[in-house]
């Protein structure tokens, strides 16, 4: 079976399951997106590593990860999604230390979140990428589209919400006020509100 590279397009909050959020995989050579549904806490440690701006004062889990095999000389070559049943990924980390490869089972959301510090590439198998592969819309107009484009639709209404919230909150402060309180933000370890901050400081 072929593999297929697959890049991280994005995060958006999931209007139709509670407290989850949308993981949009997108393909290298191709226009399909691989959506998959991952928790609160993987989407924010996936966040904060998109995000080079923000760094924890403290490690998240997976930055201890991180250290811990660097500690041990374990890199993190690849992760491949290889299996899909009932709607669940499954995922490996492709390790190695001292020229030994090892396989290691992983939650895909966890593996991304992995992928990301150790800059390595994510794969499929275009067999899953056949299975589970959409093509999203870029302007839905009518109604019988909206459950076929309901991830775009999360993804739109999730930057609305921040937009206005941003604009709402940050609108009257200075640019010194904003680092200010994006320093705060990042130390209370509220890294949605920073997130917020870093986007309204970018716009000036």
């Amino acid at each position: 079976m072929s593999l297929v590279r697959l890049n991280i397009k994005g995060i958006s909050y999931s209007q139709t399951q509670n407290g989850a959020y949308a993981l949009i995989l997108s393909e290298v050579d191709g226009d399909r997106k691989l959506p998959i549904v991952i928790g609160a806490f993987e989407a924010q440690s996936i966040a904060i590593a998109l995000e080079k701006e923000i760094k924890p004062p403290r490690p998240l889990t997976h930055d201890l990860f991180k250290n811990f095999s660097d500690r041990f000389d374990i890199v993190v070559k690849q992760v491949i999604i290889h299996k899909l049943v009932d709607g669940v990924f499954y995922s490996s980390l492709i390790c190695e230390r001292d020229n030994i490869e090892e396989i290691i089972d992983a939650r895909t959301s966890d593996a991304i979140a992995l992928a990301l510090r150790f800059h390595a590439p994510i794969f499929t198998y275009k067999n899953i990428l056949d299975k589970a592969g959409i093509y999203l819309k870029v302007n839905p107009e009518k109604e019988e589209d909206q459950v076929e484009d309901n991830i775009l639709l999360d993804e739109v209404v999730a930057e609305e919400i921040e937009n206005q919230s941003s604009e709402g909150n940050y609108l009257g402060k200075t640019l010194e006020e904003l680092h200010a309180l994006l320093a705060q933000a990042v130390a209370d370890e509220d890294y949605e509100a920073a997130a917020k901050i870093r986007d309204e400081i970018s716009k000036r």
